[in-house]
C-alpha cells in the first residue's frame, strides 16, 4: 500500500467550529486518516496531518481545505506566523512505497482542483516548483496576504493554477511535494522577542543581512549582502507567545538528517547562553518521524542505550518536549499512527 502524508496549514487557531468542520470532512473521505490536528492561538494557525493512499489523500486534502475555507476570512486575520492565505500551504510527503515524483503529480492535481473549486490562485513550491524562484516557501510567501493583491499584478508572480486575481477572503494557496518537515520550536524564558529573532538569524541557513557601522543594510547591485547562518536545511524566526509570556525560536527543519532535532536544540542553547537567556524546553508541532527522536536519544545517551522506548523517553526528557504541552508518542510519532 502506498502511504502519502499531507500537512495542510490553515490560518485559524481559535475557532473550534472550523476545526470540527475540518475533522468531519476528513472522516467522511474514503482512503484517508486524520492523524493530528494541532491549533495554536498565538500563531492563529492550525496544522493538520492526514495520511492515505493516492486517491484518498487527494480527496481528503481537497475536502479539508474546502471545509477550512468556509470558516476563515483573511480580511480579519491576525497572527504571529507568516501566511499568504486561509489555506496557507498544503505539502504532500512520501511516507511508504511512494516516490517524490508521484507526490509531485498529486500536488499538481490538488492545485488544479482547489484553484477551480475555490477560485483561488495557487503556487507550486519545493519539488513541485516549475520555476527556480518558487522552490523556497518563504520566497513564495513573501509579502504575505497583505501584499498578495499587488504581487498578482506582477507577471513574474502569475499563479501556476487559477486566475491571477485577488481573492480577498481566501488569499492564495501554496502546494507541493517535499521531504518530511519537522516543525520545531525552542522556548526562551523571556518576553523580549529580540533575543529569539537574533538567535534565529544566526542559525537559519539563509542567515541575515550584513550591516555597516551605522546599522544600514549593505547592498551590492541592489541586493542585500547576506551572512550565512550556521544550520543547513533550517528556517527560523523569533516569535512571542502571549499565552505563556515567553518567546520561541520557531524552526522548520526541512531535512532532519542534515540538521537533527537535538543539534538545533543544542545550538539554540549555545546562542541563548551567550545572550544570558534561559532555555526552557521545546515543542514539536504536528508529527515527527521515530528515527528523529531515536537519533536524539542516542546522542544524549552517548549510544549506550539501544531500547527504542527508552531512547524516545530520553529524547523527550532531554529536549523538554513536555514543557508546554504533553508529548505522547502514540499521538505525535507518525510511525506509531500510520
Amino acid at each position: 500500500m502506498k502511504i502519502i502524508e499531507c500537512v495542510p496549514n490553515f490560518s485559524e487557531g481559535k475557532k473550534h467550529e472550523t476545526f470540527n468542520a475540518i475533522e468531519s470532512a476528513i472522516f467522511g473521505t474514503k482512503g484517508v486518516k486524520l492523524l493530528n490536528l494541532e491549533p495554536d492561538a498565538d500563531y492563529n494557525r492550525v496544522v493538520v496531518t492526514l495520511a492515505g493512499d493516492e486517491e484518498g489523500i487527494l480527496n481528503g486534502a481537497v475536502n479539508a481545505c474546502k471545509a477550512a475555507a468556509a470558516g476563515i476570512d483573511m480580511r480579519t486575520h491576525k497572527g504571529e506566523h507568516p501566511r499568504i492565505g486561509a489555506i496557507d500551504v498544503v505539502p504532500f510527503v512520501p511516507v511508504k512505497n511512494v516516490t517524490m515524483e508521484e507526490c509531485v503529480k498529486i500536488s499538481e492535481k490538488f492545485g488544479q482542483r482547489i484553484a477551480e473549486e475555490l477560485d483561488v490562485p495557487v503556487y507550486l513550491y519545493e519539488s513541485s516548483a516549475r520555476m527556480p524562484g518558487r522552490k523556497n516557501l518563504s520566497d513564495v510567501r513573501k509579502g504575505e496576504y497583505e501584499g498578495l493583491q499587488k504581487k498578482l499584478m506582477d507577471p513574474v508572480w502569475q499563479p501556476d493554477f487559477g486566475r491571477a486575481e485577488f481573492n480577498p477572503k481566501l488569499g492564495a494557496v501554496i502546494t507541493g511535494a517535499r521531504f518530511f518537515l519537522v516543525a520545531y520550536n525552542v522556548n526562551l524564558y523571556t518576553d523580549d522577542v529580540t533575543f529569539a529573532r537574533q538567535i534565529a538569524e544566526t542559525l537559519r541557513e539563509s542567515g541575515t543581512a550584513q550591516r555597516d557601522k551605522s546599522g544600514n543594510v549593505i547592498k551590492v547591485d541592489g541586493k542585500p549582502v547576506k551572512i550565512p547562518g550556521r544550520l543547513k536545511n533550517v528556517k527560523a524566526m523569533g516569535v512571542y507567545l502571549e499565552k505563556y509570556k515567553i518567546t520561541q525560536v520557531s524552526m522548520n527543519l526541512t531535512n532532519y538528517n542534515t540538521t537533527p532535532i537535538h543539534v538545533a536544540f543544542e545550538e539554540v542553547k549555545k546562542e541563548a547562553d551567550k545572550l544570558g537567556v534561559e532555555v526552557r524546553g521545546s515543542e514539536i508541532v504536528g508529527l515527527v518521524p521515530l528515527e528523529a527522536l531515536l537519533a536524539a536519544g542516542r546522542f544524549y545517551t552517548h549510544n549506550k542505550i539501544h531500547n527504542e522506548q527508552e531512547l524516545v523517553e530520553v529524547a523527550v526528557d532531554a529536549l523538554g518536549l513536555n514543557s508546554i504541552t504533553t508529548f505522547t508518542g502514540e499521538h505525535k510519532i507518525i510511525d506509531y499512527m500510520v
